[in-house]
């Protein structure tokens, strides 16, 4: 699958060790995911999840940074911008997820087959994909999936 890596994949990676026990079971399956099954797959990410990793404490912004590195960035080209433009026009994102929005659009736009997430808010949001994958067929595209580390775990 080609997929994309969306920035709360890499902070999950190299946040602390966290309290709350779904937070907690949620880095333990990434951390599972990126160390055996991201190799299946063809990763790609964008320079606007770059600049996101890049900001806050500059020592995990280093470790985010030294993940995302090998992977191919994607063109945030004028398709992607005006797909991105039309999520927040329709009220699918508030105007403040601009950046969520280029991820959905960089995503969709480049044919990619899955947009990787722990944005349970803007990305993996079921009520909110109902209406971009509507949104995204309107103008000619297929949105991707958008799903967690968890839901590309093969369990064979």
């Amino acid at each position: 699958m080609k997929i994309f890596v969306e920035t709360t994949i890499p902070s999950y990676l190299v946040s602390r060790p966290a309290r709350d026990v779904v937070q907690m079971a949620r880095q333990q399956t990434t951390r599972d995911w990126w160390e055996s099954c991201r190799f299946d797959h063809e990763l790609f990410t964008s320079q606007i999840v770059l600049d996101e990793a890049g900001a806050g404490d500059s020592n995990s912004a280093q470790a985010r940074l030294e993940l995302l590195e090998p992977l191919p960035l994607l063109e945030i080209s004028s398709p992607v911008l005006a797909f991105a433009q039309k999520i927040i026009n329709h009220g699918l994102l508030p105007i403040e997820a601009d950046r969520d929005a280029a991820h959905i659009a960089t995503a969709t736009v480049h044919q990619l087959d899955a947009l990787l997430s722990l944005n349970f808010r803007h990305l993996v949001n079921a009520s909110i994909q109902g209406r971009l994958r509507r949104l995204a067929a309107s103008e000619g595209y297929e949105l991707p999936a958008i799903c967690t580390p968890e839901e590309l775990m093969d369990i064979n």
